[in-house]
């Protein structure tokens, strides 16, 4: 399993940056000093940390992620389980039902994953 951990600025960045794709580099410096009152230089700084990390990736002056957002917070949920509760999906299940009940519709929506999966399908 790929693992990739961004810090929480580093998240906030890359939500921006997943909102804007394509985005060119001058218009995501405008975009991080309005929204995370950066300076250019630390936009730039942390595009070349993810750029280095392979999350991200700036050709011809245009930012495009490398890991798309469903992709990144698959990889940190498979995390969680696998450290959680030793890759143990039932386990992880089991303790979220514990504390909370399930709608009819939650449950008609996993029985159809569950479906699928048996199938060979993706539903997401």
């Amino acid at each position: 399993m790929k693992e990739i951990k961004l810090a929480e600025v580093e998240l906030q960045f890359a939500e921006l940056i997943w909102e804007a794709e394509p985005i060119p580099s001058g218009e995501l410096v405008k975009l991080c000093e309005k929204e995370l009152n950066w300076k250019k230089s630390t936009t730039y700084t942390v595009l070349r940390k993810l750029c280095q990390r392979k999350v991200l990736q700036n050709e011809d002056s245009v930012v495009t992620s490398l890991i798309k957002k469903d992709e990144y917070f698959a990889i940190q949920s498979e995390q969680f389980v696998e450290d959680t509760f030793q890759g143990s999906l039932p386990g992880f299940l089991s303790a979220f039902m514990s504390r909370r009940k399930l709608s009819e519709k939650q449950v008609s929506e996993i029985e159809e994953m569950i479906e699928a999966y048996r199938k060979g399908e993706k539903k997401s």
